[in-house]
């Protein structure tokens, strides 16, 4: 399936997700993520902040479990430049924040931490596919920035199991690690067979 058709289709299924429903969902994924990584090996984990009218997956619980079971883990996010680029902000329960032009709450005055140090990099998604191909928002902000962290790994958080093989990936798009849905984590790679 093509990427645009794709981004359309998973855009529908999530405005039509009831509030109680993705509320579910998206802990059922953080639950996942900590069974399924050593999560207390990661000192310093990219996660992205929910943009809330896009119904995206809460990642709020995982933040403050990270923040509760993991204090010595640093946890960064995003923050858009105004040239597309994405710089890695530190947040912790004191950091204010303020809602971006895209509607994305942003960390207001936090102190900046380089690619190169992030171990693990959460990522969101619309879909993905059983090769660790994932479709966006098509705006290649993450494809962009995945490539100063090479030594990091890239897990997608989904709301849905994969959907079916994107035909349209090229090679500019940075595959999956690893994709966390709420019933099981996927693992990509020469070996790993999709499990």
């Amino acid at each position: 399936m093509l990427k645009a058709e794709l981004r359309r289709l998973m855009l529908a299924r999530r405005r039509a997700l009831p509030a109680e429903e993705l509320a579910a969902r998206s802990a059922q994924v953080a639950a996942q993520l900590f069974s399924g990584f050593d999560v207390a090996a990661w000192r310093t984990v990219h996660v992205f902040l929910p943009l809330q009218r896009r119904q995206e997956l809460d990642t709020w619980p995982i933040i403050r479990r990270l923040w509760a079971e993991q204090p010595g883990t640093r946890v960064v996010v995003p923050l858009v430049e105004a040239d597309g680029t994405l710089t890695q902000r530190l947040l912790t329960p004191d950091t204010p924040l303020v809602e971006s032009a895209w509607g994305i709450p942003e960390p207001l005055g936090a102190p900046q931490i380089k690619p190169a140090e992030l171990d693990a990099v959460l990522l969101p998604l619309l879909a993905f596919d059983e090769q660790g191909q994932r479709v966006g928002y098509g705006k290649g902000f993450y494809d962009r920035f995945l490539l100063d962290c090479p030594q990091a790994r890239r897990i997608g958080l989904s709301l849905e199991p994969p959907g079916p093989r994107i035909e349209d990936a090229w090679p500019g798009d940075v595959p999956l690690h690893a994709c966390v849905t709420p019933e099981r984590v996927w693992h990509f790679g020469p070996t790993a067979g999709g499990q």
